[in-house]
């Protein structure tokens, strides 16, 4: 892999990993506060009286902004190619809304906040992404696993972390002391990704006019492969955002569960995935991403069929493990197969592409879930999202094999 490194980008043929390693750390960040407002969505709807409908509601104004974000932001990347500048703002808009959450006492300021951080959340994996694919391009299923580690990392080690300190402090003064980090690290990850010129120098392909562009994005919008992976894609973040927005809301209100322990259980999901992601990105390079990506699914559907019917019992909470491992063993092959079927220099707006309609998937997950659970219960939330997950694997069985795009 080293000699194709040479050949497209000296820099990165002396440090081979040196911006795989940043990237990571960067996005795990970008998933750090997000996981920590899933521990405290009890919280903060036991203060403000919400029922299911209206914490589900929180989480969908935020991938509504997401949805409107992503391909206008896909767009900027491909259109400018100044990535480095384009990741720091992206850090500093995910974390600073949340500081402004700290001093809200009314639901609807509430949901502008969320919607805050659902823009500056969709620049960065159409910059991260396509990135990574063109300076490893062998090796794309392992190398956006690892980036997707540092996303597992970010949203395993919140929970523990934030559920220990609401055992101190208010989930208010929690939210203010977290902001600080993710800020300093935003200055940081400016400085080093352009030391290593990601954002201050153009090279070939990552810069295009506006002509350009658009015609590129009207061949891109009729690829058949891009829209069924898309909407596949959509169904599967519609499970997973219901789940995250959800599961701490069942553990702590019905199975009477502290902060400390529904951080715990949140922790093993995303610890599974980060073990789930290198082997599923590794096999999808070796052995297909159709294969790999169906398996994970339709697992995770049966597991979360076995979550329903097992209720609030120990095997729910072993469960919950068992879930993370394939769910998340998902993202990164879908990223690569994405990648695979899309021409390079439109690699920004098809990743826009993909986590624009996931954002859609993600803003009626926990909407449509929190109105069965008012009507029917929280249990009967995880047969819809098992219900979900299938759908997104007939979508995946329809995608063509395709060539890879130049």
């Amino acid at each position: 892999m080293s000699s194709v490194l040479a050949a497209e980008n000296p820099s990165v043929a002396r440090h081979p990993w040196r911006e795989l390693w940043l990237i990571t750390i960067g996005h795990g960040l970008t998933h750090w506060y997000p996981a920590t407002f899933y521990l405290l969505l009890p919280l903060i709807g036991n203060e403000l009286g919400l029922s299911y409908s209206q914490i589900g509601l929180i989480m969908t104004c935020q991938y509504i902004a997401s949805a409107v974000a992503n391909i206008p932001g896909g767009m900027v990347v491909d259109t400018v190619g100044r990535k480095g500048l384009l990741m720091a703002v992206s850090l500093f808009w995910v974390g600073f809304p949340y500081l402004l959450i700290s001093f809200t006492h009314s639901y609807a300021m509430l949901l502008v906040c969320i919607a805050l951080v659902g823009f500056g959340n969709s620049l960065w994996h159409p910059t991260a992404i396509p990135t990574l694919g063109q300076r490893y391009p062998e090796r794309k299923g392992l190398v956006l696993s690892l980036h997707g580690m540092g996303g597992n990392v970010g949203d395993a080690i919140a929970p523990i972390v934030i559920g220990a300190a609401l055992t101190f402090f208010s989930w208010r003064e929690v939210v203010v002391m977290n902001v600080a980090p993710g800020l300093v690290v935003a200055a940081l990850m400016f400085a080093f990704l352009g030391t290593i010129r990601l954002g201050g120098k153009k090279t070939p392909g990552e810069g295009q006019t506006l002509a350009q562009y658009l015609d590129g994005l009207k061949v891109l919008l009729r690829n058949r492969s891009l829209v069924l992976l898309s909407t596949g894609s959509a169904f599967r973040t519609m499970t997973q955002s219901a789940l995250l927005t959800f599961l701490p809301v069942y553990l702590a209100r019905d199975m009477g569960y502290s902060p400390v322990w529904v951080g715990a259980c949140l922790f093993a999901v995303q610890a599974a995935g980060f073990a789930a992601a290198p082997v599923a990105g590794h096999l999808s390079d070796s052995m297909g991403r159709k294969q790999i990506l169906m398996a994970s699914m339709l697992s995770s559907a049966v597991v979360l069929v076995f979550m329903a019917l097992a209720g609030g019992s120990p095997i729910f909470i072993a469960l919950i493990a068992i879930l993370g491992f394939f769910l998340y063993a998902t993202r990164p092959v879908i990223q690569a197969w994405l990648l695979d079927i899309t021409p390079k220099n439109m690699g920004g707006s098809s990743i826009g592409v993909l986590f624009g309609a996931q954002a859609v998937g993600g803003a009626l997950g926990p909407y449509f879930g929190g109105m069965i659970a008012d009507r029917y219960g929280l249990l009967a939330t995880f047969y819809f999202l098992a219900f979900t997950i299938v759908i997104a694997n007939v979508l995946v069985i329809w995608v063509p094999k395709a060539p890879a795009q130049e």
